[in-house]
């Protein structure tokens, strides 16, 4: 049974990617703005960039419940499981339950009004000495399933979820003592952003920024000039956008304006951090982001670690910035966005947004720990393992139509006969994820892990060149 000591308590250092007993229920829902997730490929298909945590079975005294819309492929749990010394054996440590809906509803939000299966997440909970949810984001749907289940959550409480919107990323980098581009933040109409944009004055060049938006959907970005917003040309990340309907959201969901940075030194990288259910705060890598769409703010992609002539400015950054959350009491897995600009004085890193959740870089990064064994070396910023230090790159986005069709089983195999699979001696190789997406779109995602970047980058442009998308 679960005790009733304190989560916080008897779990004060808990890391996500490495438990060492307990019951981890998994719910990847896509708890997020619908508008912006209908606008990605294969949308239902990201609730399996979780999968990676069925590597936390290598642990003999951990379980894992892992709930989905639709049921996972057989194939793909027995591609995750073959990463570990005895599959079999963990299997039995596993339950894979399905709502079998492919409705557009996030996936908690369907679960909620289905008791047949909170029954059958409860069975496995009734043995269990610890157990508690993993969500992909934190809403209120989460925190009710939570109650409905008894359990807590690793990962910040509603409550505090303003801080990881655009408008509280400017609060906390301000906190923090984080340098920030010149900008407002908490606006709420159309309006109040033309009155910031003329504020910004001389800036010519300005990002418009919805508050609770991802992956770069939610941005737009303006020549000003002396005319209304409205008039300027205005380029939107994402498509079909138009003034009208961009400010229905700025009124619904608040936004900020910034300068846009604009130098052709420019880097976009990231970092993500952790802190545990006790306050234990610390930096767990940092990343270059990989972007595209059509303002090149749409995130694609990352490869680890950042570049090492500001990766650790970056980190210092991202501590502090986790010092002030940790302060606030949030708890779990979380990412941070930054600019890069080179100076004369060297590199300056600008903080661009907080994400309270778990990111596109926390699956390649969960991913090359458990199948490596490496640890993070704060002091080189890389993962090390047997004294050698590990890189990846990693994509969300390789598509092609030779794919469509194809089973996930088809591709694992496509790959390991090319020997472009995982080899397990060397601790390199791929790690493939949103295989399911493969049949219906010809899309998924991989890590591409080395000994050194070359190498990554390497096995990575062979990969994607043998799954039929140019490099």
């Amino acid at each position: 049974m679960i005790t009733n000591i304190p989560f916080a308590e008897k779990h004060s250092r808990l890391s996500l990617f490495e438990p060492n007993e307990g019951t981890l229920v998994v719910i990847p829902s896509l708890s997020l703005p619908q508008d912006e997730l209908r606008r990605i490929t294969g949308a239902l298909c990201y609730e399996e960039r979780l999968l990676f945590l069925l590597l936390t079975l290598r642990q003999p005294n951990v379980e894992v419940v892992y709930l989905s819309s639709m049921p996972v492929d057989t194939a793909i749990v027995d591609y995750y499981l073959s990463f570990l010394d005895d599959p079999d054996e963990a299997r039995t440590r596993l339950q894979m339950i399905s709502l079998d809906d492919p409705h557009t509803n996030p996936l908690t939000v369907s679960l909620l009004r289905r008791p047949d299966v909170v029954a059958r997440i409860r069975a496995p909970l009734s043995r269990a000495t610890a157990a508690w949810l993993v969500p992909f984001v934190v809403s209120e749907h989460e925190e009710r399933l939570a109650d409905v289940l008894g359990l807590p959550i690793y990962g910040p409480a509603t409550a505090l979820a303003h801080l990881g919107s655009k408008s509280g990323g400017r609060l906390i980098g301000e906190e923090a003592g984080v340098p920030m581009p010149r900008g407002f933040a908490d606006l709420r109409s159309l309006t109040e952003v033309e009155h910031a944009a003329r504020a910004l004055s001389p800036t010519s060049k300005l990002m418009v920024k919805l508050n609770n938006s991802y992956s770069g959907l939610g941005n737009a970005i303006v020549i000003k000039d002396e005319r209304p917003l409205t008039a300027c040309p205005t380029s939107f990340s994402a498509a079909h956008e138009t003034w009208t309907t961009f400010a229905e959201k700025i009124a619904e969901r608040g936004a900020v304006i910034e300068e846009f940075v604009d130098d052709l030194s420019l880097r976009s990288p990231s970092a993500l951090a952790r802190i545990t259910p006790g306050g234990v705060y610390d930096v767990v890598a940092t990343h270059e982001q990989i972007l595209g769409g059509p303002n090149a703010d749409v995130y694609q992609g990352c490869a680890f670690p950042a570049q090492r002539d500001y990766r650790a400015q970056i980190g210092e950054c991202a501590e502090q910035i986790a010092r002030v959350l940790a302060g606030r009491g949030v708890v779990g897995l979380f990412g941070m966005d930054f600019f890069v600009v080179k100076t004369d004085a060297g590199y300056r890193p600008l903080l661009c947004e907080i994400n309270l959740r778990i990111g596109g870089t926390t699956h390649p990064f969960g991913a090359a720990l458990l199948t490596t064994g490496a640890a993070y070396d704060p002091g080189t910023g890389t993962l090390v393992h047997d004294g050698r230090s590990k890189y990846y790159v990693a994509t969300d986005n390789c598509t092609s139509a030779g794919l469509r069709g194809r089973t996930p089983g088809d591709v694992v195999k496509l790959l390991q006969d090319k020997g472009l699979g995982f080899d397990h001696e060397a601790r390199t190789g791929n790690v493939l994820h949103l295989l399911g997406a493969i049949p219906e779109y010809g899309k998924l995602g991989f890590t591409s892990i080395g000994d050194s970047v070359e190498e990554a980058s390497e096995l990575h442009r062979r990969t994607l060149l043998a799954l039929g998308q140019p490099a």
